[in-house]
């Protein structure tokens, strides 16, 4: 039997077929609704075991111990640990967008609209900090699963494009300097961001800060503000 397939089965003698369905006069609505949140159980399960131990080390037998469901219907619904793994990741990054195009920046000047995204950006860091843990052991894996993530460019080109559209306003109002690349901005924006919590066991341990601290994690989200805003500004030379 090909390996492909043996991912698909729970455990040895136990079918892959669908669960059996329950009797009753349900509705339609009520069933897919019922669908819906043992999906969404499962995913913030999951998201959790790969967050804490990487897809090689989560394990679909504690998931399903932990979720309100079995490893039958796991396998039901995705097929395979790698089909979860990818779910999750398309879930986290889909939601990080969301709460970005939620913000509805589009008539904000654009200082404003940019300083408003940065500090959404780092509150969703600080308080995700699955989703930091995921990035990071995406890359461990050199981005191997996250490319077959169906429609993960297009979804990520929202927040590029919201760039944009802050930027050509920022210029139109001859606040902020021509020139600037909305990749390289998200890019700054992520990356101090990120920091804040990817490193911040390490950082507490040399240097007794602890970035993640209410009163430490306010004054840094409006340093990464300033920096930033101050890098786009009119009248600022980039410096390299």
């Amino acid at each position: 039997m090909p390996t492909a397939r043996r991912d698909l089965r729970s455990s040895p003698g136990e079918p892959a077929s669908p669960p059996a369905r329950k009797t009753g006069r349900r509705s339609d609505a009520d069933r897919a609704r019922d669908a819906e949140e043992t999906r969404e159980n499962i995913l913030g399960v999951a998201t959790r075991e790969f967050a804490d131990k990487g897809l090689s080390g989560a394990r679909i037998d504690e998931i399903a111990e932990k979720t309100q469901t079995s490893k039958r219907m796991i396998y039901y619904y995705f097929n395979s640990k790698e089909a979860l793994y990818r779910a999750v990741i398309e879930r986290e990054y889909g939601r990080i967008r969301d709460s970005e195009s939620a913000l509805g920046l589009e008539s904000l000047p654009a200082i404003e609209a940019l300083a408003g995204l940065i500090r959404q950006t780092f509150d969703w860091h600080i308080q995700h900090p699955d989703f930091v843990r995921l990035v990071m052991n995406e890359n461990i894996h050199f981005a191997e699963y996250i490319g077959d993530v169906q429609g993960i460019q297009e979804r990520n080109e929202s927040v590029i494009a919201s760039l944009s559209a802050i930027l050509a306003r920022g210029e139109q109002e001859g606040v902020m300097r021509r020139g600037i690349d909305p990749v390289d901005l998200h890019m700054n924006i992520s990356a101090l961001c990120f920091y804040t919590v990817s490193n911040r066991h390490t950082f507490l341990k040399v240097f007794g800060r602890d970035m993640g601290a209410p009163g430490v994690a306010k004054r840094r989200r409006e340093q990464i503000v300033d920096i930033i805003c101050g890098w786009c500004r009119a009248g600022q030379a980039p410096k390299i």
